[in-house]
């Protein structure tokens, strides 16, 4: 048995036993199962470090083939003592691999304190290792809920799946929600894979990754031949299955890479993106407004070919998240200067911008909004307001406590900023509608789909620049590149500092702007595509396979438990006859 190194077999004497044993898979998955005490808690916390590998930008998707086998064998060891101690066991292993998970998914968070400001730093600790530890809490309860309902043989796969298909359910609803790197996420940069979000979403599609990328653990554990190959065998048809469905969604328009001669096209639509890549530092810096409008006006207007035009050859134009350092309403000034900017080529600007409005009734007399503004050479149109607020970030919960406690929300606005009551669209004259979505929004998508029957094209703005060149802004792209396929829409991206880009309805890309650079990307707009299965059901398909998930892992514990019964029955009625003959 491996111990904890004092104790037992220690970690050298179970490499050369595993050595002696020619690395099989039978004595390693028992050892593991045996593991105690901090041998347990550190292969939890590997398991979940490895399995952060398949998200983006890494995308090693093998990693889970390997770290939830782990996870499944710890599970199995955690049957040992009464029930309260088998449920703390799962528990302390459900929290350790979520640890380790958040930790490896979430890292970059730091940049954000850092470059936040002086006053932020102290606070580091805090998003680094405080939230992925809070957040861990969720999966520590999946693997309870999944060790109720385990059994010993491969219907403990729906088992696990259920219970951290629960927990992820809880994690995108709870506390404002946060479902960023679900398990369906680790699809996002092998299209074919991915395309089996049209028919369940990113979230049942997680559900399908926990099932087919447990199943090795069957290798180590099977009682016979079949026992050992038959999951595995069927999980390797089910990805082949989902690939091959991918490949033909996608063939009759290119392929993996979109072919602009096939893909629908919305007519009279030129598309330009512009991606200022501005430091956060330069945004904070006072009187710097009128510089940064001056380059927002420089690049808008740049000929980026041998017979462009400039802005003259664009229709729509779209700016960045917050793009100013000023409120962009209060200043006709600046307003003036853009909508003469648009008018020789009659264009449409998109942009991000912080909306004030009176509010006499409170204490600070206005109320903030982040928000997306449309002009066009009469001036400001329209306006949506950001719904879903950034906690700590755009607004700090709990305000009257922690502001006692020195602390403040990371983007300087006074008092933070308010939400927008409902979710309004934004009428974007030559678009087939609009779907707007601000920053992290786009990470929501029970609460993006578009009313019955309106195909729009979604336009998300945002600005990474808080987390400099880091696996961020991979993350929250991969999440864009989701929502397209899930609603079968297109999504035109504007983000100050990347990754600025122009997606299709099927999640490939069209045009794209480099992470951290300063570019313009100009691009045709493909069309929406048909509805999606995901949009006519959204949360009804996610749930149907958790059903069917719950059920079968009742099933392989209810079988299980009649086993146990059955044998015990047989042993003791055996047992009787020995005594009556003797």
């Amino acid at each position: 048995m491996i111990r904890d190194g004092r104790n037992g077999l220690g970690w050298a004497d179970f490499w050369q036993e595993w050595r002696a044993h020619r690395f099989a898979l039978p004595y390693l998955a028992g050892h593991i199962a045996l593991l105690e005490g901090r041998a347990r808690v550190s292969m939890a916390f590997l398991s979940g470090l490895l399995a952060a590998l398949a998200l983006p930008p890494v995308s090693a998707l093998p990693a889970l083939a390997i770290a939830f086998p782990l996870l499944v064998w710890l599970v199995d060891g955690a049957s040992e003592g009464g029930f309260r101690r088998m449920m703390r066991v799962a528990f302390l292993i459900g929290w350790c691999f979520g640890f380790g998970y958040f930790l490896g998914g979430l890292w970059w968070l730091g940049a954000a304190f850092i470059i936040g400001g002086e006053q932020f730093v102290w606070l580091l600790p805090l998003g680094v290792i405080g939230l992925p530890a809070g957040l861990a809490f969720f999966p520590a309860f999946g693997v309870m809920i999944a060790r109720l309902i385990w059994s010993a043989g491969p219907f403990r796969f729906a088992s696990l799946a259920f219970g951290l298909g629960a927990s992820e359910w809880a994690r995108a609803q709870w506390f404002t929600g946060f479902p960023w790197n679900g398990f369906g996420q680790v699809f996002s940069d092998h299209l074919w894979l991915a395309q089996g979000a049209a028919l369940i979403g990113a979230e049942g599609l997680g559900l399908f990754a926990l099932v087919v990328f447990a199943t090795p653990a069957a290798l180590g554990t099977g009682r016979s031949l079949a026992g050992r190959t038959l999951p595995v065998v069927l999980a390797f048809l089910a990805l082949a299955a989902l690939a091959t469905y991918g490949a033909w969604r996608l063939a009759p328009t290119g392929g993996l890479k979109p072919d602009l001669a096939t893909l629908p096209i919305v007519p009279d639509v030129k598309i330009r993106i512009v991606q200022p890549n501005i430091a956060q530092e330069d945004k904070n810096r006072g009187g710097s407004g009128s510089e940064i409008l001056r380059r927002y006006l420089e690049l808008s207007d740049r000929a980026t070919g041998a017979h462009a035009r400039g802005l003259a050859d664009v229709t729509h134009l779209f700016w960045p998240e917050a793009a100013f350092p000023f409120i962009l309403d209060r200043e006709p000034r600046a307003i003036e200067a853009i909508a003469r900017a648009l008018a020789p080529g009659g264009t449409i600007l998109v942009t991000g911008a912080i909306r004030a409005e009176e509010a006499p009734e409170t204490a600070r007399r206005f109320r903030f909004y982040n928000a997306i503004q449309m002009l066009d050479r009469d001036g400001l149109q329209a306006t949506y307001d950001k719904l879903h607020l950034v906690p700590f970030g755009e607004y700090l919960p709990f305000e009257n406590l922690l502001r006692g406690m020195g602390l403040e929300q990371f983007v300087r606005v006074l008092g933070g900023f308010s939400a927008s009551e409902r979710r309004r669209p934004l009428d974007i004259p030559g678009l087939p509608g609009s779907l707007p979505m601000i920053c992290f929004e786009t990470i929501f998508p029970h609460e993006l789909a578009p009313a019955e029957g309106s195909r729009p094209v979604m336009v998300n703005v945002t600005n990474d620049a808080w987390f400099g060149p880091t696996s961020g802004p991979y993350q929250h792209f991969a999440q864009a590149r989701l929502r397209a396929i899930e609603f079968g829409l297109p999504m035109i991206r504007a983000a100050n500092s990347g990754i600025s880009a122009v997606i299709d309805p099927f999640g490939r890309i069209v045009a794209r702007g480099p992470l951290g650079e300063t570019d313009v990307i100009d691009s045709p707009l493909p069309a929406p595509g048909h509805q999606t299965l995901y949009l006519q059901t959204i949360w009804y398909s996610y749930a149907t396979v958790m059903v069917l998930l719950g059920a079968a892992g009742s099933l392989g514990f209810g079988l299980q438990r009649w086993n146990r019964r059955r044998r015990s029955r047989r042993d003791g009625s055996q047992m009787l006859a020995r005594l009556l003959e003797t």
